[in-house]
């Protein structure tokens, strides 16, 4: 198969891994940088043009790699390949589905995965309300379209919340507020998923002090059985988002395990390390299943 990797850099660690992977398995890998790739609309077939090239018909398969800051426009090319019939290892839809938190979760609650009592709004008037929609302080509260742990911030006070939550209104900025899983002890769950499977999963413990486990923030990684419910649900959630590959992050709290977020684009390095699963090549076997090659 030749395979486009979209990605702004061919030598950061999972776009480096995954190209390996592909090439030691016999296939032609071309990492496209999807920010300089221009869509054009009108035409009778699809077309992007790369360095005044039309590249859409040269790959018989996708994996993009999409960045958080340029997600609408990296979406946009992935939705041009699809319309020329080529398989992606992220849908589209998904992709933009997946970098809005409050988009994620109302999908997944209408498909009844479990997830931490959320709420979200822009009115700064009502703020007192809003906590106590979620029994009252300590809450998280989340940017939208964050990610690795960044604008992730613990509200331990009423007036801290408050003080927050007014800025970030008066900002104009998409934020969520969750109920705040003191069980949860600062560690949240990764399970990886590819295809119908989940191919490896960890735990991720963050630093003393810090409630947020993300290995970008600090946190280290180490393997982990799931259960039946965790597997359920991140199967579940992969399939509902329209992601045949993602991260699946998830918490353990008293009531159960809780979904918290879906990643269309998730780090291999750090899994990879603490599980000593070879992701990159399941992503390659698992396009193999999928595709058909035009050669």
């Amino acid at each position: 198969m030749r395979i486009f990797i979209l990605s702004v850099n061919k030598n950061i660690y999972s776009t480096k891994r995954i190209a390996d992977a592909a090439e030691l398995l016999g296939h032609q890998v071309i990492v496209i940088n999807h920010t300089k790739c221009t869509v054009k609309l009108g035409a009778h077939q699809p077309t992007i043009y790369l360095k005044g090239h039309n590249i859409i018909d040269f790959a018989d398969a996708i994996i993009p790699r999409i960045g958080t800051t340029v997600t609408k426009h990296g979406a946009a090319v992935v939705k041009q390949f699809e319309m020329n019939g080529l398989y992606s290892t992220a849908r589209s839809l998904g992709i933009l589905r997946s970098r809005n938190k409050a988009r994620t979760l109302q999908i997944l609650n209408r498909k009844h995965i479990p997830i931490p009592p959320t709420v979200f709004a822009i009115n700064p008037q009502n703020i007192d309300e809003q906590i106590a929609l979620l029994g009252g302080p300590p809450v998280i509260i989340k940017l939208q379209e964050g990610t690795q742990g960044k604008g992730v911030i613990l509200a331990e006070t009423i007036q801290s919340a408050k003080s927050i939550l007014d800025t970030f209104y008066k900002m104009d900025t998409s934020i969520l507020i969750q109920q705040f899983i003191k069980e949860s002890n600062g560690e949240d769950i990764r399970a990886f998923v590819v295809g119908n499977k989940i191919v490896a999963a960890m735990k991720r413990i963050g630093q003393k002090g810090e409630f947020r486990s993300n290995i970008h923030q600090g946190g280290v990684g180490k393997e982990v059985q799931l259960t039946q419910q965790e597997k359920k649900m991140a199967l579940k959630a992969t399939k509902y988002l329209g992601l045949p590959v993602a991260g699946v992050d998830m918490i353990r709290s008293k009531k159960g395990s809780l979904l918290i977020e879906v990643n269309s684009s998730p780090g291999l390095e750090g899994i990879e390390a603490a599980t000593n699963v070879n992701i990159a090549k399941e992503i390659i076997i698992h396009l193999e299943e999928n595709v058909q090659s035009k050669s």
